[in-house]
């Protein structure tokens, strides 16, 4: 499938978790004119514990670097994981821009803000040294969830399960984060005028209009599998690379609900989300 704009985020190359085969099956799936990667693409923070670099995450280099070789238009902005390359904002490496944020005309002229989001992330920003104990403790989750995946198998469970999804969904305090993040996003685009935003950070991946904006979050390469595609209309659709079965179109109301429910199991995840003139569809 060719479509106009690709936008993922939090690949976290050079590390264990790093889901890069998914990730290569996914950009073998999509070509596009633009590719935007919305920070965390290389993981520094974990590297200075130790390098993981399998031949699979050098592919997913080589493929980027091909990519914007051939005329992709091929744009980095950095996270806080590989915030080192914040410092050459505005420089061009071969043909891949960095910017450390950019604001994307879709094809229906709408304006998305792109940036990365650990800005809006207080405990990132204020208290780093709590961030990093928080990253240790996600990786130890992705690592348990790994093996579980394996047992899950052995047993011969269908689906997927995520233990950090689960977490992320049913911790009090994990909900309430999520939604303070997309809160001060969602209040940031307002106030600047534009449509919506895509972000990354929090690996929690969305699709939804709230109100008068968009508010888009890629997700990551680790856990969910996730990106954001921009089609020849400026349709944003959710792909989930977890799920390669097709679905039918029905039409859903987005609306935040009041109790977050449980993990849902890979035959209820929705492969896709569009969003169309703020109008919100699951697939």
């Amino acid at each position: 499938m060719h479509v106009r704009s690709i936008f993922i985020s939090d690949v976290h190359l050079g590390t264990r978790g790093c889901q890069a085969d998914r990730l290569l099956d996914f950009l073998r799936d999509y070509e596009s004119d633009n590719l935007f990667l919305i920070g965390d693409i290389i993981d520094f923070w974990s590297m200075n514990r130790g390098i993981h670099w399998t031949p699979a995450q050098n592919t997913v280099v080589q493929k980027i670097l091909r990519r914007a070789r051939h005329g992709q238009r091929v744009m980095l902005i950095p996270g806080n994981h590989d915030e080192a390359m914040r410092e050459y904002d505005g420089v061009s490496f071969g043909d891949i821009e960095v910017r450390l944020e950019h604001i994307h005309l879709a094809a229906d002229g709408k304006r998305y803000l792109l940036l990365h989001g650990d800005e809006f992330d207080q405990v990132t920003r204020y208290h780093r040294w709590l961030a990093v104990i928080g990253d240790v403790g996600y990786n130890l989750l992705v690592r348990v969830n790994a093996w579980l995946s394996r047992l899950r198998r052995l047993l011969r469970r269908p689906g997927y399960w995520s233990l950090a999804g689960y977490a992320k969904s049913r911790v009090k305090r994990a909900v309430s984060f999520i939604f303070d993040f997309e809160d001060s996003l969602i209040h940031a685009v307002r106030e600047r005028g534009l449509d919506g935003v895509i972000c990354g950070h929090i690996h929690s991946a969305a699709l939804r209009p709230v109100g008068d904006v968009v508010y888009v979050n890629c997700g990551d390469w680790v856990d969910s599998c996730t990106a954001i595609v921009e089609h020849r209309d400026g349709c944003l659709e959710l792909v989930r690379a977890w799920q390669t079965v097709a679905i039918t179109a029905a039409a859903a109301t987005e609306a935040r609900p009041a109790a977050v429910p449980p993990e849902p199991t890979l035959d209820e995840l929705p492969q896709a989300a569009i969003v169309c003139n703020g109008t919100a569809t699951r697939l």
